[in-house]
């Protein structure tokens, strides 16, 4: 098998992506734990939950729309909890599952840190891009999203992260 390696313009594209993204994640993470005393995640926990009927999902959903594993997912919901922002509660309709509920008190602290949360991303990001650049900063994050997801192979997705298995389980 021979390596595909970079061309001189892909690793120069893939340099500048890894730049960017780290110092964008890494401005957002320092203003929400500024303001909000919570790293990224939590917060989008919380503004997904915001969105959700009722202000609730069940766990598996929330996992899938992070993006992230159920043992990561449990982990944040378990602090966020902890901290009175979200509840837990049994799901009716399916009893494998649980929600993860926003309370007032979460409500509270996200629409608190939000206006902030938005500035920094305008600042950051789209205050930098030309309308239509955001255009295809959007196709392009879509199509790598989908690719990584087996949409594009029409495979499912069969190892994204919402879909593994802790390594602890049996």
């Amino acid at each position: 098998m021979t390596t595909r390696w970079l061309t001189p313009e892909e690793q120069r594209a893939w340099r500048a992506y890894t730049a960017a993204s780290r110092l964008l994640e890494d401005a957002i993470d320092r203003q929400l734990q500024q303001e909000g005393g919570m790293p990224h995640l939590f917060y989008t926990v919380l503004a997904n939950l915001s969105e959700a009927p009722d202000r609730r999902l069940r766990m598996t959903d929330l996992a899938e729309t992070l993006k992230i594993t159920r043992s990561r997912l449990t982990y944040v919901v378990t602090r966020l909890e902890r901290d009175g922002l979200v509840r837990r509660e049994s799901c009716r309709w399916d009893k494998r599952s649980s929600l993860a509920v926003l309370t007032e008190e979460g409500m509270a602290v996200l629409e608190r840190t939000a206006p902030g949360h938005v500035e920094t991303v305008r600042t950051a990001l789209f205050d930098r891009l030309t309308p239509e650049q955001v255009g295809q900063l959007e196709e392009i994050c879509t199509g790598i999203a989908r690719g990584l997801q087996g949409e594009d192979t029409g495979s499912g997705g069969g190892d994204v992260p919402w879909r593994r298995r802790s390594s602890c389980s049996p």
